[in-house]
């Protein structure tokens, strides 16, 4: 590397300056490695943090100088029309300007061809990479840029002549040319958010409005061709400020995008994300989320956000994952009314262009006596309608639950916690005019006794899930009132209405007791399967020798696992034959926020505990978050050994 770099250093010059030499794209190799990618550098947009570890495990070769206008020519002769336009890249081994994202493409595309080898443009990362060249200061060159490597940054109105000759100052480490400068360079990635999360070969959001643009250009401040810093750029758009060089490599960023017709899980990112304006109440503990897809493609999660649980100044904030990006935007209020407890969320897409947003009302600080309200929007979440109250009583069962669903019969069912106890059961409101009036089937009389085959009129634990079967009989899962098998041991209630939550009656589920801090997802898939996901048990209130539960692995072999999983059933609530451990295998440290704190993800363990909402896509990718966390997979994942 070093004798190619003194080679290039000092025989650049008389070889740019050599046309034969300016038609062949020389490039150098770049080796696979880890680094820091972002900055935080007090003239930085926020988009350039937060900082992250990157992993490229590849390495690749990139172009040594940006492609010039000899070369680009080659494959489009028509481009010379631009040459000297406001006085700028005048001649051959001039840096190409005035080129689209799709000329550049079309470029790459053709060279391939030409070449017999694997030419595009290089990503976001691999372009950072490449400019660092192992460095952490603004510049690679340290905290400021060689007056040389300035001469192009004239601050003018109207552009004044300026040589954009490439390579005609030192290269980096690695032997790359223009870096900082000369023209700004298209990449691969459309423009996105950052994540904190480590990330390798990272290729960007899977769609976009803007592609990037790197390493800054002539006519521009100093400050503005660090390594780190990004800019966004309309595809279309060209002008005299752009240009681009290639990468060699096999490797395909398309091959990254999901294949959502194949099995798939991503890494959990977090989606409650502190709101970098103040004026937004945003507390300590953000808890209890509500999650629900966009007609336009975007995800919506809600949650409230309070000091303490039984406090009056608690907020429900909003994060939103916009179509094909991989990073929630920061924290937005939701909904606020002053002085008044605002326990219990639910968001539902109604299928009908329509999102309902369903929330408890204290008259004071606590979440006992609550009314209810329902707010509604036609515009996927960026603007809802006043609040109407549904449950004009401020008394108990009208704690609502993540997880609004439809009967058979087409009538919405809001379940609701039927006390602020923890074993106190859950209720369930039904709507038969898509949300305009409310009723609660219980009678007012009937006390529940949550014992096997006895009947009452509430579910059988907090916090439930209700899913309506295939002949119409509602099937609910809760929290707490653990039923005893024939083993003897505690199971999960199972609560089964055939007269649409008149009646309960109650029996042992299959599946281990969750306690404090954790709140199951129930769900029927567009499949036509139920699926649930649970906790194998309570981290901190289960013997040890009962925890866990039994796993099989890709090559047959069952192991022990613990945290999160999800369960399928395909014959409605019977039989549960797929349960899954929710992990890849990999080894993460994570924060679940809430009640969970960090812990550590590996191949036997998944987040210990949490408050769990979620929803599926049209697309049938399955949605579920936690109290700071969130997942993304599908049922062929799921079901994969």
């Amino acid at each position: 590397m070093k004798k190619l770099q003194t080679f290039l250093t000092v025989c650049c010059s008389c070889l740019i300056c050599n046309n034969l030499y300016s038609q062949r794209i020389e490039t150098v190799n770049i080796p696979a490695g880890t680094f820091y990618m972002g900055s935080t550098d007090a003239t930085a947009g926020t988009d350039e943090s937060p900082i992250h570890p990157v992993t490229l495990t590849y390495s690749f070769r990139m172009g040594v100088t940006e492609v010039t206008n000899a070369q680009f020519e080659e494959f489009m002769p028509s481009h010379k029309k631009y040459r000297g336009k406001n006085g700028l890249s005048c001649n051959d081994n001039d840096a190409v300007v005035y080129v689209s994202y799709q000329d550049a493409v079309d470029f790459c595309t053709w060279l391939s061809k030409k070449e017999g080898k694997n030419y595009r443009l290089p990503t976001e990362a691999e372009w950072e990479y490449a400019c660092r060249a192992g460095s952490y200061t603004p510049y690679n060159t340290g905290d400021a840029l060689p007056e040389e490597m300035c001469k192009n940054q004239v601050i003018a109105r109207d552009y004044q002549p300026v040589s954009l000759k490439v390579a005609q100052s030192a290269p980096n480490a690695f032997g790359l040319y223009d870096m900082h400068g000369n023209v700004e360079e298209w990449c691969y990635d459309w423009y996105g958010a950052y994540s904190s999360e480590a990330q390798t070969n990272p290729v960007g959001p899977d769609e976009g409005e803007y592609k990037i643009t790197r390493g800054g250009s002539h006519h521009t401040p100093v400050q503005y061709l660090r390594s780190a810093t990004r800019m966004a750029m309309i595809p279309e758009d060209k002008h005299s400020l752009t240009g681009f060089r290639v990468v060699e490599s096999d490797f395909n960023p398309i091959s990254c995008r999901i294949d959502k017709e194949k099995a798939f899980f991503l890494p959990p990112i977090p989606y409650v994300i502190p709101p970098s304006n103040k004026k937004i109440p945003f507390y300590k503990h953000n808890h209890q989320p509500s999650l629900t897809w966009c007609d336009n493609g975007d995800l919506l999660a809600v949650w409230f956000s309070a000091n303490e649980e039984n406090s009056r100044e608690m907020a429900v904030l909003s994060s939103r994952l916009k179509k094909g990006t991989r990073q929630w935007s920061e924290a937005e209020l939701f909904l606020k009314i002053p002085g008044r407890n605002l326990t219990g969320t639910s968001l539902f897409n109604n299928g009908k262009g329509e999102l309902l947003h369903l929330n408890g009302v204290e008259a004071a600080g606590d979440w006992q006596n609550l009314m209810m309200i329902l707010r509604r929007s036609h515009d996927n979440g960026l603007s809802w309608s006043k609040p109407q109250i549904i449950a004009s009583e401020h008394t108990k069962r009208h704690q609502v639950i993540s997880g609004t669903s439809r009967s058979k019969e087409g009538y919405l069912i809001q379940a609701c916690d039927a006390g602020p106890g923890s074993h106190d059961g859950s209720a369930i409101h039904i709507s038969k005019d898509e949300g305009k009036t409310w009723t609660d089937p219980w009678d007012g009389k009937a006390l529940p006794d949550f014992n096997k085959d006895k009947q009452g009129s509430t579910i059988a634990g907090i916090h439930a899930g209700v899913v309506a079967l295939k002949d119409g009989t509602l099937m609910a899962l809760g929290r707490g009132n653990s039923i005893v098998n024939q083993e003897g041991k505690k199971r999960m209630p199972m609560s089964l209405s055939h007269d649409l939550g008149k009646t309960w009656t109650y029996s042992p589920s299959p599946f281990p007791p969750i306690d404090g801090g954790q709140r199951l997802v129930l769900m029927r898939l567009n499949e036509g399967a139920i699926l649930l996901v649970s906790f194998t048990d309570h981290p901190q209130r289960t013997p040890k020798k009962e925890k866990g539960l039994t796993f099989t692995a890709a090559d047959g072999t069952t192991y022990t696992g613990y945290g999160m999983y999800a369960a399928v059933s395909y014959d409605e609530g019977k039989t549960w034959p797929v349960k899954k451990l929710l992990t890849d295998g990999t080894t993460r440290f994570l924060n679940g926020g809430a009640w969970t704190g960090h812990f550590i993800m590996d191949a036997t363990h998944a987040e210990p505990r949490g408050y769990l909402a979620g929803t599926q896509t049209p697309d049938n990718t399955i949605h579920i978050v936690s109290s700071n966390l969130y997942y993304q997979f599908n049922l062929k994942w799921l079901e994969k050994k």
